[in-house]
């Protein structure tokens, strides 16, 4: 039989996921324990359960990947709680064990994984229905294996951390902190994207800029925080209006701008009617309710042809023009 130690030396730690790094890893133990099965398990402590992983199975004891147990029944709690590493005897050890009864275990040997400060994510184990007597060595190469794992999957978790953190950020960052609504980037990208499928489509996308009549008195008259909140209720109405498929962000300021992809003539001459609807009413701020009487919205049809920044100034014309005629009205 190869000695333990030798069977280590031959081992290349160069999977790149789990499992990869898993399965060489249980061969060499096979070799090292001298044992019938070798696998590597998951643990939930919480849940109260123990999931194989990945086993390897070469003789008659078969330990089935995928199948989980109740944590409370396993050999693994029992020697982890009891410190026993190596077990030759599991039916006089451990005779209330109903699994290590059901698959016929008479050897057991495990080490725990941790990850973190101690958090015990898993089991690296072997097991055999033959009596096999406890080996200093093997136990060695079974312990630094059990470290070598943790070591990796402390390793993806943390990638995982950052990964989640850095879409969180990235999420973050296309949004308006105020109105919760996407932001002036977001809504240049999403833009971009919609005239690349109406280019390819031959669709039209309807773009609506907004913006905010009377802000700038209601700000005087009842101060910034008042107008900030009147600003997070504008993107809560202007998201309540929206159709599906349509997108709304906060350009700046009191300016908003709704995309309308794939969008009909009927919805292009119906579109400012519509979203003014939501915006004209009454706001209710704590204890004022402001009276709003509507925005200057502009309307553009823009397809193949055009780009990001001509299309915004475009929309940002059709509203002037749309607020020139407000004030002409309220003027007469």
């Amino acid at each position: 039989m190869q000695k333990p130690l030798d069977a280590f030396t031959h081992f290349s730690a160069s999977g790149t996921t789990l499992e990869e790094l898993a399965r060489p890893i249980l061969k060499v133990l096979e070799t090292s324990l001298g044992l019938e099965s070798t696998y590597l398990t998951s643990v939930n402590e919480i849940d109260g359960t123990q999931s194989v992983l990945f086993a390897r199975n070469t003789q008659q004891l078969q330990i089935p990947e995928g199948e989980s147990f109740d944590w409370g029944d396993t050999l693994c709690r029992r020697a982890l709680e009891q410190g026993e590493s190596w077990v030759s005897d599991v039916p006089q050890f451990w005779p209330e064990s109903e699994a290590a009864k059901a698959l016929g275990i008479m050897t057991y040997v495990s080490s725990p994984i941790f990850i973190g400060d101690g958090n015990l994510v898993g089991t690296l184990c072997g097991a055999s229905m033959q009596k096999s007597p406890a080996n200093s060595q093997a136990l060695n190469v079974l312990n630094m294996f059990a470290i070598m794992v943790g070591q990796r999957l402390e390793q993806e978790y943390e990638i995982d951390r950052l990964q989640r953190e850095n879409r969180e950020l990235s999420a973050q960052v296309m949004v308006d902190g105020l109105t919760g609504l996407p932001n002036r980037r977001a809504l240049q990208e999403e833009l971009s994207r919609e005239l690349f499928r109406a280019g390819r489509s031959g669709k039209n996308v309807l773009v609506a800029f907004i913006d905010l009549d009377g802000f700038k008195a209601i700000n005087d008259q009842y101060g910034h925080a008042v107008g900030d909140r009147f600003l997070a209720d504008v993107g809560r109405r202007l998201e309540s209006g929206l159709r599906a498929g349509d997108f709304a962000a906060r350009y700046g300021g009191d300016e908003f701008i709704v995309i309308a992809p794939n969008a009909s003539e009927d919805v292009s001459s119906h579109l400012a009617e519509r979203l003014n609807a939501f915006l004209i009413g009454i706001y209710n701020i704590g204890p004022l309710a402001i009276h709003y009487g509507g925005a200057s919205i502009g309307i553009v049809t823009a397809g193949a042809g055009h780009n990001v920044a001509e299309v915004i100034r475009m929309a940002d014309a059709a509203m002037y023009q749309v607020k020139g005629k407000r004030r002409d009205k309220d003027a007469t």
